[in-house]
């Protein structure tokens, strides 16, 4: 089930998508639904056990960006081109699962087999840890607030101020943050849910990750609508989640992503889909 912006809930069926990768090397498959596939499961290189023989199985919620999302009838981005580092080093290609992220928190998809691991610009939190095991951390991540510009706001204490409706990604860090500011934040279910809302006037503002921002206003029309406010240092760091205890399958996303910063491909990946590097790196 996920959550709809009114609080409500629908029916939540997930569908698999695939990576660029996966389309490059030109695969065949195609499955709708849940379920692993007519393979079931099996070892990549190195002995690390996968859901499905031959893929490496990815949770995400779709749309993302610039962290996941459809472009040209596959899905990119940032942790898509990450990953795809992790399944080359095991050889098998990336397969994507689009799912509710409320599940993120719990790791029932990991649990019940469905997944190898969950990436989803998702923040490591001490609750998370609960019930699901951590790679290190790949992305430093802040929150912003993004306002119409009719509202004239650029700071959560003057939407406080002004009474103005504040909005949010359901069961993200944003939300969080928001409610422990003391808001009542409409809750929507996606990214592209957000946006809308903002531009239908649904609310006068909303908090999410900065990137995600930077990103909508690359379109002029958002950039003219909107106004960038403060930026929120929340000392947020992204991790892609697995089973608990699936030490193996860990320990090669971590190998992936030390091995990506140490000789620039992390850099590369992190200018195309993010933009210049933070200062202080090169």
């Amino acid at each position: 089930m996920t959550r709809t912006a009114g609080g409500k809930r629908r029916a939540h069926r997930s569908r698999t998508v695939f990576t660029a990768g996966a389309a490059a090397a030109g695969l065949l498959f195609v499955t709708t639904g849940c379920g692993n596939g007519d393979d079931g499961p099996g070892e990549a290189a190195g002995g690390v056990p996968v859901v499905e023989k031959g893929k490496l199985t990815t949770c995400t919620h779709l749309p993302y960006p610039p962290f996941q999302f459809e472009q040209d009838g596959k899905i990119v981005g940032f942790d898509v081109a990450l990953v795809d580092l992790v399944a080359k080093d095991l050889q098998v290609e990336q397969k994507i699962l689009d799912t509710p992220f409320e599940n993120f928190k719990t790791g029932a998809f990991l649990n019940s087999g469905e997944c190898d691991l969950a990436a989803a610009g998702m923040t490591i939190t001490d609750e998370r840890r609960k019930n699901v095991d951590f790679s290190v951390p790949y992305f430093d991540a802040t929150q912003a607030l993004l306002a119409s510009r009719k509202s004239g706001v650029t700071t959560l204490a003057e939407v406080k101020a002004e009474k103005l409706k504040l909005g949010a990604q359901a069961e993200t860090t944003g939300e969080s943050y928001a409610t422990g500011q003391g808001f009542d934040p409409v809750a929507f279910e996606s990214s592209d849910a957000v946006l809308n809302g903002l531009r239908t006037g649904q609310v006068d503002a909303v908090v999410i990750d900065y990137p995600v921002v930077r990103g909508w206003l690359k379109d002029k029309a958002n950039a003219e609508a909107f106004t960038l406010g403060q930026n929120i240092e929340t000392g947020e760091q992204y991790g892609f989640s697995v089973k608990k205890g699936n030490d193996k399958l860990r320990a090669a996303i971590d190998k992936a992503i030390r091995d990506a910063k140490a000789d620039g491909t992390y850099d590369k990946i992190y200018e195309q889909w993010i933009g210049p590097l933070p200062k202080g790196r090169s």
